[in-house]
């Protein structure tokens, strides 16, 4: 019985026959790790393999009753399990919404409001955990980039992931007009929501709060208009301002309906109606 362990499975299947000094046809094979991209190219994973040579000598060949796909057997990684544990503990409770305090841009980004705290020191317990585990990997991730990033911190409160990301590069992060920041922003989301079902806040420096302060200077006027005309609507807006708009704007219209729209060429907005008549914010 020979580990082996290459960039690919075929390679692996090659090195193993090479070492066992037989056929790959002769091979019986385990696979303990399928082999993954990562992110972008980055936490990239060999595929390993456990292989045993099975030379017949006037014997019958055995045939499995498995299929292909029950002869592979994936074993999780140390750290998927945990997150796995983490995720069914936090399923199996049902936890009321804690208050973030969003009036400073790091002491306060990850505070809770101390009258809750008592409340929920069980399942900050698990989402510490959670949020330990994603402040690792992206560690992992803004070490082998080639950014000059040297703080990486992580919250978890409910199913959102509070991050804050800072350094002497954090403005070639963030990118030009934010381009930068939503594509990381996009990809955080995508890995985190896939694996942990979680939703996130990505601070970089100050840029999210500048941006939120942005926002509600510029929605002012829209809200009056709605608060005299009944309904209303923002112009187009990139990336995360959109997203940041519908929030604000559906925190301060909670009787109204208010959803983001696309224009015929992918242009984003959003328009705030009344819930019995979301159609006629079109016109």
């Amino acid at each position: 019985m020979k580990k082996v362990e290459a960039p690919t499975l075929e390679a692996a299947y090659a090195e193993a026959s090479k070492v066992l000094e037989c056929s790959i046809s002769e091979l019986q094979c385990e696979v303990v790790q399928h082999p993954s991209g990562g992110i972008l190219g980055f936490l990239k994973k060999n595929a390993i393999i456990v292989a045993t040579c099975q030379k017949s000598v006037n014997q019958k060949p055995i045939v499995s009753k498995k299929s292909k796909e029950e002869e592979k057997v994936v074993l999780p990684t140390e750290e998927e399990s945990v997150a796995t544990e983490i995720i069914a503990t936090v399923k199996e409770e049902h936890f009321e919404a804690v208050i973030i305090e969003k009036d400073e841009i790091v002491d306060q980004f990850f505070e809770v409001d101390s009258t809750e705290e008592e409340d929920y020191q069980e399942e900050d317990i698990v989402y510490d955990e959670l949020a330990l585990l994603i402040e690792k990997e992206l560690k992992d991730l803004m070490d082998k980039s080639c950014f000059d990033i040297d703080v990486v911190e992580v919250d978890v409160v409910e199913n959102t992931a509070l991050i804050f990301i800072d350094g002497e590069d954090a403005a070639l992060l963030i990118g030009k007009e934010g381009y930068r920041y939503n594509a990381l922003s996009y990809m955080i989301f995508n890995w985190l929501h896939t694996k942990y079902e979680l939703f996130i806040k990505l601070e970089i420096a100050e840029f999210l709060t500048t941006q939120q302060e942005m926002i509600r200077n510029y929605i002012k006027p829209v809200i009056e208009n709605v608060e005299k005309e009944g309904k209303g609507k923002t112009r187009f807006l990139d990336g995360i301002l959109v997203q940041i708009a519908l929030e604000q704007l559906r925190e301060r219209f909670p009787d109204k309906y208010v959803a983001v729209k696309s224009s015929r060429d992918g242009k984003k907005f959003v328009v705030i109606n009344a819930f019995n008549n979301p159609s006629k914010s079109h016109t």
